[in-house]
């Protein structure tokens, strides 16, 4: 790919995750702490942190998938380093993982924010809905709680193993890398 592309799949890859990381930052600090402040009962602390979420789950979508196409781009272009530079497939793989960790945390926020947000809501058909699957509201906030925490923190991961990427592509780092495995892959190699 040519360098205007490898800046457009960086550039994806790199802004959705700032998006993403920072997003779920602000929500678990500013947005839940302001309907905590805010909500004068449980329920409509519930729907105040629902509503506000709610309005960034679009936004969190599109950063997530910007990011993985980024990060698919990244893996194309950057192929022959992972197999051939020592230490880059290590930071693969991690980062791999934890991009995983991330979209599971990720989803199983957003699972149990729609059940507090179905149990909280003045809705009729939510509250119908919320009916037929009745939750413990407070039980589910607590385990929103920490799946909200989780994002950022693996999040957080990402960004400190992007940096380690971008050390990795440093001339020097790709010299010494590449003649470790090949010394590593070639027993008379000093």
């Amino acid at each position: 790919m040519s360098g205007r592309n490898n800046t457009l799949i960086r550039s994806l890859h790199d802004v959705g995750l700032a998006a993403w990381f920072g997003g779920s930052l602000m929500g678990a600090i500013g947005l839940n702490g302001a309907a905590e402040h805010e909500g004068s009962t449980v329920a409509a602390r519930a729907r105040i942190a629902s509503v506000g979420w709610a309005k960034w789950v679009p936004v969190n979508a599109a950063a997530i998938g910007a990011h993985l196409f980024g990060g698919g781009g990244l893996l194309a272009v950057n192929a022959h380093r992972v197999r051939t530079q020592q230490g880059v497939g290590a930071s693969t793989t991690a980062k791999t993982a934890v991009t995983a960790a991330a979209l599971a945390a990720t989803a199983y926020a957003r699972v149990l924010g729609k059940k507090v947000e179905l149990a909280s809501s003045y809705s009729v058909e939510d509250n119908e809905k919320a009916a037929e699957h009745p939750i413990d509201l407070e039980k589910a906030q607590r385990q929103l709680a920490w799946a909200q925490w989780a994002v950022p923190a693996f999040t957080g991961c990402l960004v400190v193993l992007n940096a380690l990427h971008g050390e990795q592509q440093r001339p020097m780092a790709q010299f010494r890398g590449m003649w470790e495995h090949a010394r590593s892959s070639t027993p008379l190699v000093p």
